[in-house]
């Protein structure tokens, strides 16, 4: 699915933000907007992007709101290649998941710590893999990857986050 913001130009540069929320990464967002790059936010639920968008395009910029599962390597790839496609060449790339769970590590599933690490460390990966590839193509691209203090001093109850985040980290 797509939230599709103003008539975007061809070629034009992009900045590519996954895990574009109400905090951090939509201020990223806004901010490359203002630099002059279409800003492509991406999340997986389309009504958050649909009011991004309409908040970049009202300070002046413009963008274009994907969604996309960022474990999903096919659907990050189909993503990528619809911006360099619809957009431009991708300029910028910022990987910011937020996959917090609090819980005791003595009451923590599998099934959590690996949802955990897929959303903060495996989506960083695929994600990093495909804005490197086309980056590397051009000779030229920022990459960015959000961290968290917990990334090196996890804290009580933060396990699977704060394991995920040093695995970022090290990515």
């Amino acid at each position: 699915g797509r939230y599709r913001g103003a008539v975007l130009m061809a070629a034009q540069g992009a900045a590519v933000v996954i895990g574009a929320g109400d905090a951090l990464g939509g201020a990223i967002a806004r901010r490359f907007a203002k630099g002059g790059l279409v800003a492509v936010p991406s999340r997986r639920k389309i009504k958050p992007l649909g009011e991004l968008v309409a908040q970049i395009e009202a300070d002046g910029g413009q963008a274009e709101g994907i969604t996309c599962d960022a474990r999903d390597e096919e659907a990050v790839i189909a993503m990528f290649d619809r911006v360099e496609e619809e957009i431009g060449p991708v300029e910028a790339f910022v990987f910011n998941t937020g996959a917090q769970h609090r819980s005791s590590i003595l009451d923590m599933t599998t099934r959590i710590y690996r949802q955990v690490w897929e959303s903060a460390t495996f989506a960083g990966f695929v994600t990093g893999r495909e804005a490197a590839r086309r980056m590397a193509a051009l000779g030229r691209g920022t990459i960015i990857f959000t961290g968290a203090t917990a990334s090196v001093r996890g804290g009580p109850n933060f396990a699977s986050f704060a394991s995920a985040k040093h695995a970022l980290r090290a990515l």
